[in-house]
């Protein structure tokens, strides 16, 4: 027995372990083969640590800041109505988060996740289905319903979790799914799980859709997917088109809305709203992540038929923890003050406007229109990646997008503005991309 036990442990004589330390050594020299092409291409992605909450104003290891103003609400006014600026020094500031609404840190979601947190736990060791719903989960799936003016919701990990379970779980291979080409990384993935059969239209293309939406008509189902806002160029969806063509060729409309839920629209419920066509798109998947509070989770809101078929089959959803509850209470108390209230919302247009024009005036190219996603453009990914080094060292952080995030050759800076940047925030940002670009030949 010891014999051939020895003998299994060996082929033609070599060691199993030895082989082990073999393969583990060919894949060591594949790894980084791989990684030294990306330096060598300039798209290396480094992680600048962060030492402090998220917002307007940070502290970085290592990088000193300066003089900056930074913006709470007044405890005596309204939620989100009114707030205060106070000054001091050192700090960075933080043009590139997604903390569209500035809610990560508002000290009233910071209590609720407390609360929640002290009331029902740390997490609940369990998948939904099983013995990981609380009463907050579906208090909170109907609040994003009602927000949404849908008829149903489901919560998930992620909204890459949510369009990861969407596809898959709703089309079959009798069906068809329209994608814009330029749609985000977690939608195409999605798209890739289903069997259904997939057409790619033109970036904003709606001739190249309506050609598509034609060829699709021998299928049972033809879904027409799309971002709401597209997060590397700052441009919108032109939704009424969209559903235009859609009602046309009996097709339904999905929008992922993670770039703008919470302050796209009159009182921030998204594209839909913004385009007058709320009661036109079958389904919207979001995001937790961004606006409303910027922990994380994500959903999908729609037809109440097809929010319970997602229990039954979305395996995000039946194969993840539940979303746990600090994250869940900090969403709803986001939810909450978005509600009570659409000023703060309102007063992104004018320092995106600010932001863009003063840019476009210096003479950067500037993607997109009128949303605070603000893609500087340079091409070059070693452009890109030196001059958000340097900006850093000027006390404000963003950072260079290149391939794969971007198409090669289109490299940017993609600056985020805030509702809780100041005036004085947006202009220093500025003038430091004017001093940076004229130093590396982006600016004469």
């Amino acid at each position: 027995m010891w014999a051939g036990n020895v003998w299994r442990a060996s082929l033609s004589g070599v060691p199993c372990g030895r082989r082990a330390l073999s393969a583990l050594a060919q894949l060591r020299g594949i790894l980084e083969g791989e990684l030294e092409g990306i330096r060598e291409a300039g798209t290396w992605k480094s992680e600048r640590v962060i030492t402090s909450r998220q917002g307007p104003h940070i502290y970085v290891d290592g990088v000193s800041g300066g003089l900056g103003t930074v913006i709470f609400p007044h405890p005596s006014l309204p939620p989100l109505s009114c707030y205060i600026h106070l000054s001091f020094t050192s700090g960075i500031l933080n043009f590139c988060a997604n903390n569209y609404l500035g809610l990560s840190s508002h000290p009233e979601v910071i209590q609720a996740g407390l609360q929640a947190l002290e009331e029902f736990g740390a997490g609940l060791s369990s998948v939904r289905f099983i013995c990981g719903t609380q009463s907050i989960h579906k208090n909170l799936e109907a609040k994003i319903a009602r927000f949404h003016q849908r008829e149903d919701a489901i919560l998930y990990p992620s909204c890459f979790d949510a369009n990861a379970g969407l596809f898959e779980a709703l089309l079959t291979p009798e069906d068809a799914v329209l994608s814009d080409e330029l749609n985000h990384a977690s939608i195409i993935d999605g798209i890739r799980l289903c069997k259904a059969h997939k057409y790619r239209y033109g970036h904003l293309d709606m001739a190249d859709l309506e050609a598509k939406l034609q060829e699709a008509q021998k299928h049972r189902l033809r879904l027409v997917a799309t971002d709401g806002a597209f997060s590397m160029d700052g441009d919108i969806a032109p939704l009424q088109e969209i559903c235009c063509l859609a009602s046309r060729y009996g097709a339904l409309v999905f929008v992922d809305e993670c770039h703008a839920t919470g302050f796209l629209g009159p009182t921030g419920r998204g594209t839909d709203e913004l385009l007058g066509v709320m009661d036109q798109v079958t389904i919207i998947n979001s995001t937790l992540g961004k606006a409303l509070g910027g922990a994380s989770g994500g959903y999908t809101t729609g037809p109440g038929s097809l929010v319970s078929l997602l229990r039954q089959r979305a395996r995000p959803y039946l194969f993840s923890n539940s979303l746990p509850p600090a994250v869940v209470g900090c969403a709803s108390k986001a939810l909450d003050l978005l509600m009570e209230s659409n000023t703060i919302v309102q007063s992104m247009a004018a320092k995106t406007q600010r932001f863009r024009s003063k840019m476009e005036a210096a003479g950067f190219t500037i993607s997109g229109a009128s949303h605070p996603i603000c893609p500087v453009m340079l091409g070059d990914a070693r452009l890109a990646s030196r001059m958000a080094d340097d900006m850093l060292k000027k006390g404000i952080f963003v950072i260079g997008f290149s391939y794969p995030v971007v198409p090669k050759g289109k490299a940017r800076i993609r600056v985020q503005i805030s509702a809780v940047h100041s005036e004085e925030d947006i202009d220093r940002c500025v003038e430091a991309f004017v001093e940076v670009g004229r130093l590396h030949g982006a600016l004469p």
